[in-house]
C-alpha cells in the first residue's frame, strides 16, 4: 500500500512540474470562479439578514383623510367618524385579522405630537395645527410580504388617503443585492466553465505526455482507478488551491471593505462578516473538488481505458 501511495504521489509531482503553466492557469481560473460565487453567496446572506433584522420593524400605514386632503380619494374632505370606525371594523374582520400580528391607531393628537417633536422649530412646524394631522392605523403583519393584501383591501376605501408599506423604501436595495448576486452567478458560471475546460486540459495533456507508461500499466493488468489516480488528484489539488485562494479573498474583503469600510459608514444595516465567510469555506472547497473530478473522469476516458 505504502509503494501504491509513493508511486501515485510522485506522479503528481512529475504531472505538477511538468504543466506548471497550465496548472497555474487552472488554479486563477478556479480562484476567479469560485469567487465570484462565494461573492453570491455571501450577498444571498446579506439580504437574509437584512429582511431577518428590518422586517420585523416594517410597518403599514394607513392614513385616512385629513382638512383639505388634495389626494384625489379624499377630495378635500376630511374622514368622517363613521369612515375611520369602517376602517377600524374591517381590520378586526375575519378575512383581515389573521394577517395582522399588530394594529395602532394613531390620532390626530398623537400624530401632531410626533409631528412637532421632529419639526415643530421648522417654518412648517410653527403653521402646522392639530386639525391638519389625519388618522392613521399602524399596522404589523404577520407575513410582510402580504403587503398587497392590505393595500387591496383598502386603498381606495371611502375615507382613506393613502395605504403605504415601509419596505418600499427598501425593497429598491433587495433588488439592487439581488441584481448583483445574479450578475455574480452568471460570471460564475462563465468562468466555471472556463475552469473545467481548462483542467480538462491540462489533464488531457499531462496523460498525453505519459501515454506509454499507462499502455504499459494497462498491459500489466493495473485497474483504472490506479491508472487515473494521479491525474485526479493533480487537477483536484490545483482546484483546491484556487479555492482556497478565493476563501482568502472573500475573508480579506469581509475584513477590509465590510467591516473596515461598509459597517462604520452605514451603521443601521447589519452585515455578513467573517462567520458566514466560514459558513462558504467547506462550500467552495467541495465544489472545487467535484470540479476537478468531474473534469478529471471527462478527460481520462480516452487515455486511461483499459
Amino acid at each position: 500500500m505504502r509503494a501504491v501511495l509513493r508511486y501515485v504521489f510522485s506522479e503528481v509531482g512529475k504531472g505538477l512540474a511538468r504543466n506548471r503553466a497550465m496548472t497555474l492557469a487552472v488554479i486563477i481560473v478556479t480562484f476567479v470562479s469560485l469567487l465570484f460565487v462565494g461573492v453570491a453567496g455571501l450577498a444571498q446572506m446579506q439580504v437574509g439578514k437584512m429582511k431577518s433584522n428590518w422586517y420585523d420593524k416594517i410597518e403599514v400605514s394607513i392614513y385616512m383623510c385629513a382638512i383639505q386632503d388634495a389626494t384625489p380619494a379624499c377630495n378635500g374632505t376630511e374622514a368622517s367618524a363613521e369612515q375611520i370606525a369602517a376602517v377600524r371594523s374591517k381590520l378586526k374582520s375575519p378575512e383581515i385579522a389573521p394577517l395582522i400580528k399588530e394594529v395602532y391607531e394613531e390620532s390626530k393628537e398623537e400624530a401632531f405630537k410626533a409631528f412637532t417633536e421632529q419639526l415643530g422649530d421648522s417654518a412648517i412646524g410653527q403653521w402646522t395645527t392639530v386639525d391638519m394631522m389625519s388618522v392613521s392605523f399602524r399596522i404589523k403583519l404577520v407575513n410582510p410580504e402580504q403587503y398587497p393584501l392590505i393595500k387591496e383591501h383598502f386603498a381606495g376605501q371611502e375615507g382613506v388617503s393613502e395605504v403605504r408599506d415601509q419596505s418600499e423604501v427598501i425593497e429598491p436595495l433587495f433588488a439592487a443585492l439581488d441584481m448583483a448576486k445574479n450578475l455574480s452567478l452568471g460570471l460564475a458560471a462563465v468562468m466555471i466553465v472556463a475552469a473545467i475546460l481548462l483542467i480538462t486540459t491540462t489533464i488531457r495533456l499531462s496523460a498525453m505526455s505519459r501515454e506509454r507508461e499507462t499502455s504499459i500499466m494497462r498491459l500489466v493488468g493495473a485497474s483504472s482507478l490506479f491508472i487515473q489516480a494521479p491525474f485526479m488528484i493533480e487537477g483536484a489539488l490545483a482546484a483546491v488551491v484556487g479555492s482556497l485562494l478565493s476563501v482568502g479573498a472573500l475573508f480579506a474583503g469581509v475584513h477590509f471593505l465590510v467591516a473596515g469600510w461598509l459597517a462604520p459608514t452605514f451603521q443601521w444595516i447589519t452585515f455578513v462578516g467573517t462567520t458566514e465567510v466560514w459558513i462558504m469555506t467547506p462550500v467552495l472547497v467541495g465544489a472545487a473538488v467535484l470540479l476537478a473530478l468531474f473534469a478529471s473522469m471527462v478527460s481520462l476516458a480516452k487515455y486511461t481505458k483499459i
